[in-house]
């Protein structure tokens, strides 16, 4: 459990400013908007993320990244585990977004990236910001899979063109996992967005954590929330190892701050991950 000089406040103070030019000469997937709110001193340059993506930033009106992107993302795209907590409206959806895009190597027709969210409205979302900061990397394909609709149609998408990201709800990635039509074998990057609404529910967490043991144990793995309790980041933490505070000076901690930001480094992961559900089995 993370004391309290571990959390990190995030300023509530932000600015807003826009960029009005661009250039590349990436043809560009159809365009998909959206709101976002930014705001750091320093650019979105700064982190040397792929032209593509500079360019799908350009284009949404973003310069300056917020306080929690300007942390996070530079850890992220190095591999390491992160665990966030930060306030609705600071851009955590980008972090993980640009850091799997920015990492995203495609050598063969496999899903590399996992994202999970408790609402579907939430996972059709998260697939509109992926489709936008890949804009200009039409080689990337992303799909989206929830209950609510035929799993047949999931299974078709899996088979007909085989997305390398997968954004959905965790009923209905872990039936199209136990189907074996849905192969986690390559995953290099497991991302929970809301993590604690997915983990504080016994029947959910298992079936998160059944999937999360269908998947490598090198892989990245960020979670995301805007409230963390005291008792389920333990729980957040026990999918990860070596967690590490990642200091700044422009952060101050606070033993009244509700935002925490924790990294770990990737590798030296168990075998297995610690049985998370009290009284289930660990096998």
């Amino acid at each position: 459990m993370a004391d309290n000089d571990d959390l990190l406040d995030y300023e509530d103070e932000e600015q807003t400013e826009q960029v009005v030019d661009g250039s590349g000469d990436v043809p560009a997937k159809k365009e998909v908007k959206g709101t976002y709110v930014s705001i750091h001193s320093s650019g979105f340059r700064d982190f040397l993320l792929k032209p593509e993506i500079l360019r799908a930033i350009v284009d949404c009106g973003f310069e300056h990244p917020s306080e929690v992107q300007h942390e996070c993302i530079p850890q992220a795209v190095l591999g390491m585990d992160i665990l966030c907590q930060a306030k609705s409206g600071m851009g955590k959806t980008a972090v993980f977004v640009l850091a799997t895009l920015q990492q995203l190597e495609l050598t063969e027709n496999q899903v590399y990236v996992l994202v999970m969210c408790h609402t579907r409205e939430l996972a059709f979302q998260i697939s509109k910001e992926y489709e936008r900061f890949s804009k200009y990397m039409p080689y990337v394909k992303v799909a989206v899979f929830f209950g609510g609709l035929p799993i047949q149609k999931d299974e078709e998408v899996l088979k007909n063109t085989c997305p390398h990201i997968v954004v959905g709800t965790p009923g209905r990635i872990l039936a199209l996992v136990r189907n074996k039509k849905l192969n986690l074998k390559h995953l290099k990057h497991f991302i929970l967005d809301e993590c604690d609404k997915m983990l504080e529910l016994l029947d959910m967490r298992r079936d998160v954590q059944e999937i999360f043991r269908s998947t490598p144990h090198g892989k990245q793995v960020m979670m995301f929330s805007a409230t963390l309790s005291k008792e389920i980041r333990p729980v957040c933490k026990k999918f990860m190892q070596d967690v590490i505070r990642q200091s700044s000076s422009s952060l101050r901690s606070s033993i009244a701050s509700t935002s925490l930001a924790l990294y770990s480094h990737p590798g030296q992961r168990s075998d297995y991950i610690t049985n998370i559900v009290e009284g289930a089995p660990a096998g």
